[in-house]
């Protein structure tokens, strides 16, 4: 059965013209990462067997593998001929953003922001491999003090409901979606084969992916030290613990590392072949998708909440050793400091949701890619301290340039299903940025506006200087103007470190 949805994309007039270059280049055979143009992967989207509404491109969307890059699209549970698709999460399942807050002014960290830049770099692993952030005192079997009690349980990646595992997570609860918790993974732990059998990624086990657990990785991950620049909503801010601008937070932004790029990886593999079985047809072999309700559906969604967990738990973990990090360098505790989560939220996930679709409730499978959860105020998934102001929305900016906390509104569950942007979002490939910037210049221009950096790769500059990516502030001011989030504080960079 062929859809009859639309594909459709929110842009401001610069934005439109990205775009509208992206495919020009790909007509021209200049491509985008070898991808089709973000445009086209829209309406190929749109065609997914039981889509409901629209497949939608949020402002900072750009090509990438299947899905673009900034698309979501939701599915009918109740249909069976839904579909999931992990190309409509991403390969680095459960990437998002964790914002903390402090006590500290920039008055008070710019005297001392290359030590603490450099204590964050000491602390936080980065950088592809499998290193890990675990080197502080355990005290017992899957023990371990500070923030992260209990992170590697009995030697056991158990990564669902209620397992030792998220005890860290749970810490913070309340800013985070669902108490950072994908359910399902006890009824069928063999959909995760990487994690139980040692498969892939040149046969490496599962102490492997543990030892990831506290890392940033590399790409377009980071640690980012930040200072509120300004608030647009005084009331939301201050229930997020921001109460005056040149107050210090920190976001960071990472995923589930090599974990869920395997599970994603082994699910392709097995969708192509469940694809000709069921006789499903998609007009782009990236999109590789399953029923829901098959075998091959069913292991997807269960690998994906375990990484997703993972992910809940990495971010958890190098909260410990951010706060480890500033502890050290002003001589205090955490605690003294205020260090504490404003919110957690994934933008590469897929997830069964509750929505209004003409009328009546239905329960959908909403695949967000690079574009993020916004729901408005008085929603039941959102934790207690937001009920009034709606959910916080992390956008991270590129290096150099500032970040935003949104929130959700009523007009965006309409129209997006609770949807927003997540970024800025590229607007070179990645080998272009390196053809087309030097190294020491981008670091003399984050020199100059007063952005301590610490980077293990020289490429990783290029690839992730603010001129490989779109303006994060047109990609906001988008989303805002069209109602479907709001600006509630932006942020700007003092320091940074990246893999």
């Amino acid at each position: 059965m062929v859809s009859d949805s639309k594909g459709i994309f929110y842009v401001n007039d610069p934005l439109e013209k990205l775009m509208f270059e992206e495919l020009r280049n790909a007509c021209r055979g200049g491509g985008f990462g070898g991808f089709l143009p973000a445009m086209k992967q829209i309406g190929n989207v749109a065609a997914l067997p039981g889509i409901v509404h629209k497949s939608i491109g949020l402002p900072d969307v750009h090509s990438g593998y299947g899905f673009a890059i900034g698309n979501m699209a939701a599915f009918d549970m109740s249909d069976p001929t839904s579909v999931v698709s992990p190309g409509g999460v991403g390969f680095d399942i459960n990437c998002g953003v964790r914002l903390l807050r402090t006590n500290l002014d920039e008055g008070d960290v710019q005297p001392v922001k290359e030590q603490l830049a450099q204590a964050l770099f000491d602390h936080i692993p980065v950088g592809g491999g499998f290193q890990g952030g675990h080197t502080h005192e355990r005290q017992g079997p899957g023990r371990s003090t500070g923030d992260g009690g209990g992170l590697v349980p009995e030697g056991r990646l158990r990564l669902g409901r209620g397992q030792g595992a998220l005890r860290g997570v749970r810490q913070d609860a309340a800013g985070r979606p669902q108490q950072g918790l994908f359910e399902g993974q006890e009824e069928r732990p063999a959909a995760v084969p990487v994690a139980l059998h040692g498969l892939g990624r040149g046969r490496l086990t599962l102490v492997l992916y543990l030892t990831q657990l506290g890392t940033l990785g590399a790409g377009n991950h980071y640690a980012e030290i930040q200072v509120v620049d300004e608030i647009y909503n005084d009331y939301a801010a201050k229930k997020m613990g921001i109460d005056h601008k040149g107050q210090v937070c920190v976001m960071i932004h990472s995923g589930s590392r090599g974990l869920g790029h395997q599970v994603a990886t082994d699910a392709l593999v097995a969708m192509e072949k469940a694809m000709k079985r069921d006789k499903i047809t998609v007009n782009d072999r990236q999109l590789a998708c399953a029923r829901v309700t098959s075998e091959e559906g069913q292991d997807y969604l269960k690998g994906m909440a375990a990484a997703g967990n993972y992910a809940w738990v990495n971010r958890a973990s190098m909260t410990f050793l951010t706060r480890q990090a500033f502890a050290k360098v002003f001589t205090t505790t955490p605690d003294d400091l205020d260090m504490h989560v404003i919110y957690d939220v994934s933008h590469n996930i897929a997830k069964v949701e509750e929505h209004m679709v003409d009328g009546k409730q239905k329960t959908l499978l909403v695949h967000r890619k690079g574009s993020t959860r916004a729901f408005p105020p008085h929603h039941p998934l959102i934790a207690v301290d937001y009920q009034l102001t709606g959910q916080p929305v992390l956008i991270g900016g590129t290096m150099g340039t500032c970040s935003y906390v949104l929130t959700g509104t009523e007009q965006g569950m309409t129209e997006t299903f609770g949807t927003t942007c997540h970024g800025a979002g590229r607007a070179l490939s990645r080998a272009k940025s390196r053809r087309n910037l030097d190294f020491q210049d981008v670091l003399d221009r984050l020199a100059d506006q007063g952005i301590a950096i610490r980077v293990a790769s020289p490429k990783l500059v290029m690839e992730e200087a603010p001129e490989s990516y779109k303006n994060v502030t047109d990609v906001v001011n988008t989303c805002h103007d069209a109602g479907i989030s709001k600006k509630a504080i932006k942020l700007r960079p003092i320091a940074v470190i990246k893999g």
